[in-house]
């Protein structure tokens, strides 16, 4: 894989402040993974990327044929891009200082999904964030085929941006935590992850279980109130599941209010349209138990579930362990 980027930034055992790894082509209709970046900015200090694919699907004895031809086009490419790179941030209310030095990188290979592995371990990214696929609805997300291959593979945690989703002025105002099964551990990475971001933000967190069946799915040959006893049973289970992962997050940041709620409806999209949803909302979710670690791996109730979420989402590697930022307090606020 070629790169085009001068001095790339050395990690270091403090990465601080967050290092944002965004996916980004000039060619793209849709800007909303650059949206999510510049939301960032507004809650807390970042350091911004943007690496774009030159897609070349012929191999490399071809390339080397081509020797001088190829890196001249390849340089004009990535200056082109680089300028592209620089309006569309700016165009977002993205200040310079939220810039990477080599805030533009032009990087080429036959697959998109190892090529931005590769950019996010280079630039030892804490979040890789992508955008929807160009047929979504507005305020939707549905994978595409390189995000996809991401959320069963990525070591880094991945940002998934909806389609032209309304996002709050302030930023992050609320972080959000979902259970989607009653039976999952409480001591997963991702509520840490959430409430450990909530307190340095000083929001609320958010803890929530969903059915994404609720009280209408009812087969034919089961009665009613076989049906009713199943979903109240799954309802004392949830909200018992929610009060231990809102007793163990009151154990360990005491200072943040915790909410929970519990959505039920039909299907996904009826579950979580059961719950209210705030522009300045971030959902964080873990990968699937027992997936490979540490690499993000989501199972089929959480790749269903996605295709309905609403507002910026996390997805996080298995046994993901969250760095420490730069608090929040340093960042200047933006006027948007």
């Amino acid at each position: 894989m070629a790169t085009d980027s001068a001095g790339a930034v050395s990690s270091t055992s403090t990465r601080q402040p967050a290092r944002i790894l965004v996916a980004w082509n000039p060619s793209s209709s849709g800007h909303e993974a650059i949206a999510y970046a510049a939301w960032l900015t507004r809650a807390m200090p970042v350091r911004i990327r943007v690496v774009s694919i030159l897609l070349r699907p012929w191999p490399a004895t071809s390339l080397a044929k081509l020797g001088g031809k190829y890196k001249k086009s390849f340089k004009k490419e990535a200056k082109a891009c680089k300028e592209a790179v620089e309006q569309v941030l700016t165009d977002a209310g993205v200040d310079q200082q939220y810039w990477d030095d080599d805030v533009s990188v032009l990087a080429d290979g036959s697959s998109p999904a190892p090529i931005l592995t590769d950019a996010a371990k280079e630039f030892n990214a804490d979040l890789v964030i992508v955008g929807s696929s160009t047929s979504t609805p507005k305020g939707r997300f549905n994978t595409s085929s390189t995000t996809s291959a991401l959320l069963h593979s990525s070591p880094s945690p991945l940002g998934l941006a909806p389609r032209a989703t309304k996002l709050s002025k302030n930023g992050i105002t609320r972080l959000n935590y979902a259970f989607l099964e009653s039976g999952e551990d409480t001591s997963q990475a991702g509520l840490l992850y959430a409430a450990n971001l909530a307190d340095k933000l000083s929001v609320p967190l958010r803890i929530m279980a969903f059915s994404p069946t609720g009280l209408v799915d009812i087969p034919v040959m089961i009665k009613k109130s076989l049906v009713q006893d199943l979903t109240d049973q799954w309802h004392e289970n949830a909200l018992a599941m929610l009060d231990r992962a809102r007793d163990r997050i009151m154990d360990c940041f005491p200072d943040i209010t915790v909410e929970t709620g519990i959505g039920s409806g039909d299907g996904w999209s009826g579950a979580i349209d059961a719950l209210k949803w705030k522009k300045g909302d971030l959902l964080c979710l873990d990968s699937s138990n027992g997936g490979p670690a540490p690499r993000v791996f989501i199972g089929s109730p959480t790749s269903e579930f996605l295709q309905h979420i609403r507002v910026p989402t996390v997805v996080l590697p298995v046994d993901y362990q969250q760095p420490e930022f730069t608090q929040p307090e340093s960042v200047t606020p933006q006027q948007h």
